[in-house]
This record gives C-alpha cells, sequence and structure tokens, in this order.
C-alpha cells in the first residue's frame, strides 16, 4: 500500500533529522540492503568450506579421526551456506510478494529499473 502525501513528507523529515544528527547510521542504514549481512556471512561460509574440504583432504593423510573431524566441519559451513542462501531467497520472495500485492505484477516489473537505480545512486553529501 502506498504511503499517503502526509506520511510521506513525515518520513521525509524523520529521514532529514537522522542525517543531521547522526550522519555515520544514516549512511550505514543508507547502504545496507535485507542482502548484505547474508550475502557477507555467504561468502564467509564459502571460504570456510574450501579451508575446511582442504583440511580435510590433508589430515587423510595424518589422521584418519582428525579427517573426519574435518568432515564436520565441511558438513558445518555446508549448512551455514544453505541457511544464508535460505534467507536472501526468504527476503526476495518477500520483497517480490509485497511488490505484486501493492501494485501488481506488471508494476513490480515495471518499476524493477528504477529500484535498481535508487538502491545504486550514491547518497546526497551535505557538504
Amino acid at each position: 500500500m502506498p504511503l499517503s502525501e502526509d506520511e510521506q513528507r513525515i518520513l521525509g523529515e524523520i529521514e532529514a533529522n537522522l542525517r543531521a544528527s547522526d550522519p555515520d547510521l544514516a549512511r550505514q542504514v543508507g547502504s545496507t540492503t535485507v542482502y548484505s549481512e547474508s550475502l557477507r556471512r555467504l561468502k564467509w561460509g564459502i571460504v570456510a568450506f574450501v579451508a575446511a574440504l582442504a583440511g580435510t583432504v590433508f589430515l587423510l593423510t595424518i589422521n584418519h579421526l582428525a579427517a573426519f573431524a574435518g568432515f564436520l566441519a565441511m558438513v558445518a559451513t555446508a549448512l551455514f551456506i544453505e541457511s544464508n542462501a535460505r534467507k536472501i531467497g526468504r527476503a526476495g520472495i518477500n520483497e517480490a510478494n509485497q511488490a505484486i500485492k501493492g501494485g501488481g505484477l506488471r508494476g513490480y516489473f515495471n518499476n524493477a529499473g528504477t529500484k535498481a537505480r535508487e538502491r545504486l545512486r550514491r547518497p546526497d553529501t551535505d557538504d
């Protein structure tokens, strides 16, 4: 449901007050998306999985019990990766559902380019 003009004005005032009172927080909130934290965790999970795989292969030459511990680390990192991938997917599905309910499927796809430009736009600096 779109905001009324009065609600948009109030929201604009709140944003302006936030930028004036704490510009660092406003910059951080403006650059953070639903996906950014899960993507960061997903990247680190993949790095940890590759490290656990290499460790498991190396430990196979030394001790089978230690290699099993490496295998358990691989399973744990795979579950971590799956969990964060699920969060990214769930956020995207929820965003699409809300857009479809608010403006229909045609409105969702027609506004996709505008939304992408807004996300990539640099925040205005108050110098």
